[in-house]
């Protein structure tokens, strides 16, 4: 009994180091999708590649590719100031995904230096080029940072970090001043202790007074000061810009952090702005889906990427495998923005209830680096990256 047992572990081992990759992979993922394809895009491995899927956060790489196509790398987003002759300055909102505290320290700087140091009588905060009743699919009323509300004009991903103490509310961040506003939201939605929570939740004006308090803090620290109210409105017709700020970062530096972070924010402003900057303003859904169906159909695609909205919060985005790794092929020359594994592949993970996601480029022996699709069932992440290095390692 003993050599049986000894005979059937003997076999098992030399199988396990016999075994080509693709027996491994279906060892391990036997109803899994795999796809991977060498450089010239013939398939090394496509197991149940004919079945489709939902992407999640894998999604952002087709928001990414679409917005290289339509607003190029070096694309800068851009937020634009008016002043009247009583010294009212009006801000109007052109949907900048990373108006973070830094940004808005130049920016204040830049303006106190472009108007002078007089204060401002009041100042008025135009949100327009978003519709108020703009909603994505997907996102919920939670005060959680990943269902934030996408705004034309909003600050820090539209979310606040604080550190509450009972009544006690403080910025968590030495870069950010508290105001009046950070404080009641957190003190009524907050955790006990640091946390950051989703600032509109319903109420997208909400977020766009928090940004008007946090650039008038701003403007004070540069030396010029808000003497009056913050209120929301439109810009005078009349009104020529007397400073238009650009976004520090190029779109490419936004889209790597964007997939570094996996951040839903700043993926769907990044998408809406697909649509409005070939169609015109205000933004849409529609806009994005009409410029996204035109490009997809273009390589033949139309029908193989389902987009509801750009991030991958949505359960009702699907895409083929094929689809995706036709994205993957266009994609390409971008590889870098994507996070890199130890063994230098890039990759995207995306992660909803019941389905793990991970796409990108394999860093393979023979082939360098190619484009790979993975989608498995369940609720663990870590095969599809054990998958991954079967990949690396075995091509």
């Amino acid at each position: 009994m003993r050599l049986l047992f000894l005979t059937v572990a003997l076999f098992l081992l030399s199988y396990s180091a016999l075994a080509g990759p693709e027996d491994k992979i279906a060892a391990a993922a036997p109803s899994g999708i795999v796809l991977l394809l060498d450089p010239e895009g013939n398939e090394l491995v496509a197991q149940n590649a004919d079945r489709s899927f939902v992407p999640a956060s894998v999604a952002k790489i087709v928001t990414a590719w679409l917005a290289l196509e339509v607003l190029g790398s070096d694309y800068r987003f851009e937020t634009r100031f008016y002043l009247d002759s009583d010294r009212v300055l009006y801000v109007r909102g052109g949907g900048d995904p990373f108006l973070v505290s830094e940004e808005l320290e130049q920016l204040a700087s830049d303006l106190v230096a472009v108007t002078g140091k007089e204060p401002f009588a009041d100042l008025v905060l135009d949100a327009s080029y978003f519709p108020a009743d703009l909603r994505i699919p997907g996102i919920e009323d939670t005060n959680k940072a990943y269902d934030a509300l996408n705004s034309a004009l909003a600050v820090n991903f539209n979310t606040i970090h604080a550190v509450r103490k009972g009544n006690s509310v403080r910025s968590a961040e030495k870069q950010t001043p508290i105001t009046p506003l950070a404080v009641s939201q957190f003190r009524a939605r907050g955790p006990n202790g640091r946390g950051r929570i989703n600032l509109a939740v319903d109420d997208p004006a909400v977020g766009v007074r928090y940004a008007g308090e946090l650039l008038s803090a701003f403007v004070e620290r540069a030396g010029g000061r808000v003497e009056g109210e913050i209120s929301i409105g439109s810009v005078p017709r009349h009104l020529k810009p007397v400073h238009v700020h650009q976004q520090s970062r190029p779109l490419s530096e936004i889209l790597k952090l964007m997939l570094l972070g996996s951040n839903n924010y700043i993926a769907n402003q990044i998408f809406l702005e697909i649509g409005a900057h070939r169609l015109g303003g205000p933004v849409s859904l529609e806009k994005t889906f009409q410029v996204a169906e035109e490009i997809l159909d273009a390589h033949g695609i139309k029908e193989a990427i389902k987009l509801k909205e750009g991030s991958g919060i949505s359960p009702e985005n699907q895409f083929t495998t094929y689809g995706l790794a036709k994205v993957l092929q266009q994609f390409a020359p971008y590889a870098e923005l994507l996070p890199k594994t130890r063994g230098g592949s890039r990759y995207k993970t995306g992660t909803i209830p019941g389905e793990r996601a991970l796409a990108g480029y394999a860093k393979t022996t023979k082939h360098g680096l190619v484009p790979f699709v993975i989608s498995l069932g369940g609720n663990t992440g870590k095969t599809r990256f054990r998958l991954l290095r079967t990949i690396e390692k075995g091509f």
